[in-house]
Parts: structure tokens; C-alpha cells; sequence
């Protein structure tokens, strides 16, 4: 293979998951060495499993993928697969190697340090690589995930939504990081400030063609330049349009005078149908869920929730602190915290009313939206999913609803647990809809979603007439919603 061809090359590439639902056809691009690269497409457009096909996890249908050899490649996973949470950090490291890592230990240490994850407590480090996976919060399982990938030190670093639950100062420390890398990286993210921060270019997974495309400039350039390409594209067919027209209205006049002038008009009926094959075929722009109203649940209290206390983690110790708080009914509050403080702890005790010190007032109905769905049941159906959340199950409700987030008749058959994430959250949101809580509990909700999508879901937070707990790390996003109250989890208490 030569160099020219690119450190990676897909050529005439084709593969669908089934009959059904392509992702590529006949696909054909190059990624060169050392470039740091986007990949683009709408939520379920195949982009995980894009990346499958060059690790070799999926083979393709048609078409080569040539890889240079001796070539290591490493993915930093969306989440962490259920069945690894229960492993310790040292299980969980040794499982990224397919051969034994003799004296892990040391590069656990250093890469860990890396992602700013190491104990800060000298007194810890002994038994922090016992520590069960489990027992981490969402943002600093993020960063062990990112870990997982650069212990490995690969020659191409795939990492798919790595910003997902990591707090400020973390998106800033890997940032930096991506910055003085100098391997090959491409990047699943809808942050569209991170990635501007470091790519150099763009793959675009064309859900109409299913070719990937492969464009220079950052996020926000890739995006305008589509946005021109569809209105070039429009105006060159208004154009040919009206150009027929006018023919078909001479074709008439001349058809109808006889003689020689039939012959012009059956010319020009030939000149019309070159021109109809001249016709481009506009490049659809990624669909936009429809604008939507979470329904606040009828006769709620005016006191929704009471707190007396919650729980906070520094150095790795809970703590309880005291409080007094009371959540009105109306009242939109966000809490906020570095990784690792407790905030999701705080919300799944919320959502689950059995932890002490917490009280939601009886009756309230409570929207969950979980940053890793597992409140969802993975073997349902998205039809079913839907549904039981009814209190009147009216099917054609339902899927009025289900449209308005992108989930079509195809989608709407399949089991929760085959969707992309970004799939599922858009089924989170519908169900949200279609339950009408009181009270909702929102733990980042913009993960995995598609950047066209966020400020439809900030304008239905914002209006939202019932009580609400929102955890985000998106500033842009949160600035959107209206916040009356904020807890901060790190707040020392005199």
C-alpha cells in the first residue's frame, strides 16, 4: 500500500446492519497520518459503526479497507458496557490488552495522571486500582474511558462522544491534551466548541448518499458550507424549473397551431427531458426534531420536594451536609459540581424517594431523564417504551409524538437497547412528553444529542410550568432555560 493512499482508505465500501438500513454504499475516502478529523452525521446516521469498521469489529459487504500495517488502533467508548461497571480499575485496564500486561500498575499510574483522575490523597493510591468501576460518577467514568483508549498508545485514537459528563475543567484538560497529540485522532462530538478547539477537518456521514465526505475546516465551516451547498443547489433547480415551464407553455402554443410548428414542439418536448435529467438532487440537510411541549401533570403541590440533607464525595469520602430546601411547584433550579461530587447520586436518590433526608411530595409524577438510560428497559420496544408511560394509551398519539422526535416506523419496532445513543435520547425525551411529570430531573441531557436538536429541547426545559433539577456542563445550553434557583454541591458551608 502506499503512502499516498492514506494511513486509513475506504474504497467503494458498502455495509448495512441489515437489508434495510444501509450505512455505507459504496463509500471511498482516505485519512492520512497525524490528522485530527470530525465525524459528522445525524443521530443513527452509522457513525459508531463507522468506527467498528476500522477497528474490524464489523466487515464490510463490499468494497476494500486498507489499513497500513502495523497500525494500532484504539476507541474510547460512548459508555461503559454494563457488564464491565462491576470490574476494578485494574480489571478494567487489563481487559483494553489482548495479550498479559506484566506490572500494569505503573501505566495505570501515568495514565491516569493524564486524565486527571489519579487520588490526590497519597494515602489512597495503594487501593485506588481496587476500586469497583461502579462506583464512579458519570463524568470520571468518561475520563477512565478516555484512559482505556490512551493506555493502549495507538497510532489512531477514535473517540466517540468523549465530552459526554465531563465537567469544565475536564473538557479543558482534554482539550489541551488533543492539542499536543501527535497521532492520528477522529472524534464522534457534538461540541462544537471542542472540536473547533483542535480538528483540521471534517468526515461527513451522508445519510442520503451514504458516501462519507471528507471536508476541510472546522465544525462551524462544515456546517456553513453545507448550508450553501443545499441553497446553491435549490437555486440552480428553481432556475431549470422555470425554464421548463415556460417551454411547456411554447410546447402548447406551437402544438396546437399544426404543421411545422408540431415539429418545434415535439423538439422541444426532448429539450425538456434533458433538462428534467439535468435537475440536482438537493442534498438534504440533517432532519431537526419538531418543536415540542413537555405537559406538566395536573393538581401538583406547591411544595414538590423538601431537602434536609444530601450527600457530597471529597477525597473519595461521602459526607452529609444539612440544608434546608424546598422546591416549589414551577420553580426551575440547577445543581452544579465537579465530576465526582455527588450530583448524580443526588438526582437518582431524588428520582428513586427513598433516600434519607429527601421528600417528594405524594403523587408527583417524576421524569427521569438518566445520562446512561438505564432506566430504560433495554429488551422493550420503542413502541412499548412509549406506550406504558399513557394514561391514555392511544396509539395514534403516540406516534403523532414519536414523529416529532424522529422516530419512524422502523425505529419505532426496534428493542431500546439496539438504538444508538443518540436514538435513545430522543425516545427519552418522547416519553417525557407523552408522561406529563410534575416534576422532572434532568441529568445531562444534551449527551449524545445532535447540536440541531439542542435548542429545540433548551425552548421546551425553558417553557416547562412544572418543577425542575437540571445537571448540565453545556454553559450555552443551560443559558437558554430559565434557572431560578442553583445548589452548588461544592459549596463549603460555614
Amino acid at each position: 500500500m502506499s503512502r499516498a493512499q492514506g494511513l486509513i482508505s475506504f474504497n467503494n465500501v458498502s455495509y448495512e446492519h441489515d437489508a434495510t438500513k444501509p450505512i455505507l454504499i459504496e463509500s471511498s475516502f482516505s485519512i492520512r497520518r497525524g490528522a485530527k478529523l470530525t465525524l459528522m452525521g445525524q443521530n443513527g446516521a452509522g457513525k459508531s459503526t463507522l468506527f467498528g469498521l476500522i477497528t474490524g469489529k464489523y466487515q464490510q459487504d463490499e468494497g476494500d479497507i486498507n489499513i497500513m500495517p502495523r497500525t494500532s488502533i484504539a476507541v474510547s467508548r460512548q459508555v461503559i458496557p454494563r457488564d464491565e461497571l462491576d470490574l476494578t480499575i485494574r480489571a478494567f485496564f487489563e481487559k483494553c490488552f489482548n495479550e498479559k500486561v506484566y506490572d500494569i500498575d505503573p501505566k495505570i499510574d501515568e495514565i491516569l495522571e493524564v486524565v486527571n483522575l489519579a487520588p490526590k490523597n497519597p494515602e489512597m493510591v495503594a487501593t485506588f486500582k481496587d476500586r469497583i468501576i461502579g462506583s464512579f460518577s458519570g463524568g470520571q467514568q468518561a475520563r477512565l474511558l478516555l484512559a482505556s483508549a490512551l493506555i493502549q498508545n495507538p497510532d489512531v485514537l477514535l473517540l466517540d462522544e468523549p465530552t459526554n459528563n465531563l465537567d469544565t475543567e475536564g473538557i479543558a484538560h482534554l482539550t489541551e491534551f488533543l492539542k499536543e497529540y501527535r497521532k492520528t485522532v477522529i472524534v464522534i462530538s457534538h461540541d462544537a466548541g471542542f472540536l473547533n478547539a483542535f480538528t483540521q477537518g471534517v468526515l461527513y456521514l451522508n445519510t442520503q448518499t451514504r458516501h462519507v465526505e471528507l471536508f476541510n475546516g472546522n465544525y462551524n465551516d462544515v456546517v456553513k458550507d453545507i448550508k450553501a451547498q443545499v441553497e446553491k443547489e435549490q437555486r440552480l433547480n428553481a432556475r431549470l424549473a422555470k425554464e421548463t415551464q415556460a417551454n411547456k407553455d411554447k410546447i402548447n402554443y406551437f402544438a396546437a397551431k399544426g404543421g411545422k410548428m408540431r415539429l418545434i414542439a415535439k423538439k422541444m418536448r426532448a429539450e425538456i427531458e434533458e433538462a428534467d435529467e439535468n435537475k440536482v438532487e438537493v442534498r438534504k440537510e440533517d432532519r431537526t426534531i419538531r418543536s415540542f411541549t413537555i405537559p406538566v401533570q395536573d393538581e401538583v403541590p406547591t411544595d414538590v420536594l423538601k431537602l434536609t440533607k444530601y450527600k457530597v464525595i471529597r477525597n473519595h469520602n461521602p459526607k452529609d451536609v444539612e440544608c434546608d430546601l424546598v422546591l416549589k411547584r414551577g420553580t426551575h433550579m440547577q445543581i452544579v459540581g465537579p465530576n465526582g461530587i455527588g450530583k448524580t447520586t443526588l438526582l437518582e436518590s431524588l428520582a428513586s424517594g427513598h433516600a434519607d433526608g429527601e421528600f417528594v411530595s405524594p403523587g408527583v409524577k417524576i421524569g427521569y431523564y438518566r445520562q446512561d438510560f438505564s432506566n430504560l428497559d433495554f429488551d422493550q420496544t420503542v413502541f412499548d417504551c412509549l406506550m406504558e408511560v399513557m394514561n391514555r394509551k392511544i396509539e395514534e398519539d403516540m406516534r403523532s409524538v414519536a414523529a416529532g422526535f424522529l422516530i419512524n416506523r422502523d425505529i419505532i419496532k426496534t428493542k431500546i437497547g439496539l438504538l444508538s445513543e443518540g436514538q435513545k435520547g430522543l425516545v427519552a425525551f418522547a416519553r417525557l412528553v407523552l408522561l406529563k411529570p410534575g416534576l422532572l430531573i434532568l441529568d445531562e441531557p444534551t449527551n449524545h444529542i445532535n447540536f440541531r436538536h439542542i435548542p429545540v429541547i433548551a425552548k421546551a426545559l425553558h417553557d416547562f410550568e412544572g418543577a425542575m433539577l437540571l445537571v448540565s456542563h453545556v454553559p450555552d445550553f443551560v443559558e437558554k432555560i430559565r434557572i431560578d434557583e442553583v445548589l452548588d454541591l461544592d459549596k463549603k458551608k460555614k
